[in-house]
Formats: structure tokens, sequence, C-alpha cells
């Protein structure tokens, strides 16, 4: 290796399996791009969408399968980020659009992606030092007046306290 050049990063996705929920999406896995971090860990590098109790920059140890796949086994460390999901309401005020729920939401400067156009459903990274307050209170607002439904996919000590 050259001076100065740092090891090649590699991207890897990490799989999760769940039981599907009754009235939701029919997938029972998930797939998750991850950094590979060696030593059969990885740091999750996206927001998921049906996983609970992960969420990105978490660090997951994973086993290999015989075809190649990586699952997860468990989370090895917490980055103090919180996942939230929004779907919004159709006949709401924001109708069907994910840009409009990421402008409602744009003070607080959240990474996140959407599902599809045909579900639009936006998973939100939700960084540890966000207003959380004021996050939880714009989102229980918007789920009264018909904005949107959203869901904790994964809240930390802090989430739950603000």
């Amino acid at each position: 290796m050259m001076a100065g050049m740092d090891r090649v990063v590699e991207k890897i996705k990490v799989w999760f399996r769940f039981v599907p929920r009754e009235g939701w999406l029919p997938q029972d896995t998930e797939g998750l791009w991850a950094t590979d971090l060696g030593d059969c860990t990885a740091r999750i590098e996206n927001a998921p969408f049906l996983q609970d109790g992960v969420a990105e920059g978490d660090v997951v140890r994973y086993r290999s399968d015989p075809d190649g796949l990586r699952w997860a086994v468990g989370r090895v460390s917490s980055s103090g980020n919180c996942t939230i999901r929004v779907v919004p309401v159709p006949t709401g005020p924001l109708g069907r659009s994910p840009q409009a729920i990421h402008q409602r939401l744009s003070a607080f400067g959240l990474g996140g992606e959407l599902f599809s156009d045909d579900f639009p459903l936006v998973a939100l990274t939700v960084a540890a030092d966000t207003d959380l307050s004021g996050l939880k209170t714009l989102l229980a607002q918007g789920q009264a007046e018909g904005w949107w439904h959203y869901e904790v996919g994964c809240g930390t000590d802090e989430w739950r306290n603000a």
C-alpha cells in the first residue's frame, strides 16, 4: 500500500429477518447498507424502513450463511441516532408527497430515504444532537392534524425522555 492511502472501505449488505406486521408491508427481511468493520461487525449506513431496534450509525454483529449473505445477529453498539418512519396521509394537506414531509421537518436537519413512489414511506435518521422535544411536538401535531402517521423504529432514552 502506498504511504498516505487509507484502507478501502467495503460497503456490504447486512440482512435482518423479522416477523411481518399485519396490515403493513409483507416483507420479512430487509437488507441495509453497512461499512464492514472486520471481525463480523458492520456499521449501518442507511435508515431502515422495516427493521426495528436499529438506526443508521449503529454497529451490528453478523453471521454469513453458506450463500454469502450476512445476517445480523445483534447490535454491538448504538450510535445514539433514532429511526422515525413517516407516511403521508393521502387525503391530508400534504397529499402523498414525501418531499412535503421533508420540507415540514427540514428545520431539524434529518437524513432519510423514500421507500418507493407507490408507497411514500419515509425513513428518517434523527441524530443524537437533534432538538428531540421540538421534533416530537411537530410529529404529534402533524399526526393530529392529518398530515401523516409516524412511528419510532428505534428510539433512545433521550428520545423517550424528551
